[in-house]
């Protein structure tokens, strides 16, 4: 009963403690927060319009180009190629692997 006390102290101490340093230093951690956001790369419209994807929109009904397009191959391509680009885009995007849940 006793050595839980005195354990139930010292974790009171400790967070005390703890709490007593992150108050003292949090002045220095928003400076520091800041800086980091204002380092961070923009997302603006230059930015993204230097990506490596489809900068256009996309008509009502796939075609064959836009197909290519997301692929990210011509649209001339043979078929063993299309399986390979369909196959590879299909594996990065799979929720299993770390891609899109939607």
């Amino acid at each position: 009963m006793s050595s839980g006390l005195i354990l139930a102290g010292i974790g009171l101490a400790a967070v005390g403690y703890a709490g007593r340093y992150a108050l003292r230093r949090l002045p220095n951690v928003t400076n520091t927060f800041k800086q980091t956001i204002e380092n961070l790369p923009k997302f603006d419209a230059q930015s993204v319009g230097n990506s490596k994807y489809y900068k256009g929109g996309f008509d009502p009904k796939m075609n064959r180009r836009e197909a290519a397009l997301i692929l990210g191959i011509t649209p001339s391509t043979n078929k063993t190629k299309i399986k390979d680009a369909f196959k590879k885009v299909m594996a990065a995007n799979h929720p299993d692997r770390g891609g899109s849940l939607i």
